[in-house]
């Protein structure tokens, strides 16, 4: 079985190398493993970095994972594709486990289970943490992770992925239910250092969720509509069977709402939401007189 690992990249001279480096310098790199890198809108080095491993480069003039996403996909020559983001190293062994996944029958994507590491934020990143990567919306799904192998048969239930924030969500909404599978593996996933690195994040997540949403609503019979998010999960599911989290919960919800406040703000660039971790991407919201939807999603 032969593997294509497509790595979206932007600006990832500084992160791409440990990405890189455990899909390369590891005992167990093969030639069932095709390595292409999708440099898109660059203004650093990340192109001339990836060459420096010895993978394929593709270089894209739009600043647009989406973009990266097709023309990598293009020159693809595996039966299976897993997806990477830049900043997620990821093993050849874990690629490998992933495919094997896919290859069952009946199995069309799989993934990894996140493991969320918060050692090197404040505290207000990691008691946000502490109920986000609690909550169940990320239970059977193919986002927040990071990484996402799916089958060739999945593959071509599209024909191009949309220019849309959340490609996750779409591949999430391509595969149906009973067809993922997440295999007993973690991944690193790094939460953001800062409290505004994590404001700005939950941002553009939200409003990643929301031009999904929009899409959907747009394309109907495109893909399958998601499951509609649980506004009140942060507490049913998670606060109110551990009590002891209640003040985590209040940064929680606080950090909830400044992200929706500056998403909505006049000033407000998606781009600036843009980071170099990969962050779970769907943050139910608690209901507030400052949110006039139910349905929250960093």
């Amino acid at each position: 079985m032969r593997i294509s690992v497509i790595v979206p990249a932007f600006n990832e001279e500084a992160g791409i190398r440990a990405t890189l480096s455990a899909l390369t310098d590891s005992p167990d790199s093969g030639p069932d493993i095709e390595i292409l890198v999708a440099a898109n809108g660059c203004i650093d080095r990340t192109a001339d970095v990836a060459r420096g491993f010895g993978v394929r480069v593709l270089e894209i003039a739009t600043p647009s994972k989406t973009a990266a996403l097709n023309a990598a996909d293009e020159v693809a020559t595996g039966d299976v594709r897993v997806y990477l983001d830049a900043d997620v190293p990821a093993s050849p062994s874990l690629v490998r486990q992933l495919a094997e996944a896919v290859g069952r029958p009946g199995t069309e994507a799989a993934v990894p289970r996140p493991a969320v590491d918060a050692s090197g934020s404040t505290w207000p990143v990691r008691a946000f943490y502490a109920v986000n990567a609690r909550l169940p919306v990320f239970r059977g799904r193919l986002f927040g992770r990071g990484v996402i192998a799916v089958s060739s048969r999945a593959r071509s239930r599209f024909d191009r992925f949309p220019a849309i924030t959340a490609d996750d969500m779409f591949l999430d909404a391509v595969v149906a239910p009973a067809e993922k599978t997440e295999i007993d593996i973690s991944v690193r996933v790094a939460a953001p250092r800062t409290t505004g690195d994590l404001i700005r994040r939950v941002a553009r997540a939200r409003d990643g969720n929301a031009e999904f949403e929009r899409y959907i609503g747009a394309n109907p019979g495109v893909v399958a509509a998601p499951a509609e998010a649980d506004s009140t999960s942060w507490l049913r599911d998670v606060v109110l069977r551990r009590p002891w989290l209640a003040p985590a919960a209040v940064v929680y919800v606080a950090v909830v709402l400044l992200a929706e406040r500056k998403r909505r703000s006049p000033s407000w660039d998606v781009r600036s939401g843009w980071g170099r971790a990969a962050q779970p991407v769907r943050v139910p919201a608690p209901r507030s007189p400052a949110d006039d939807t139910d349905k929250v999603a960093p």
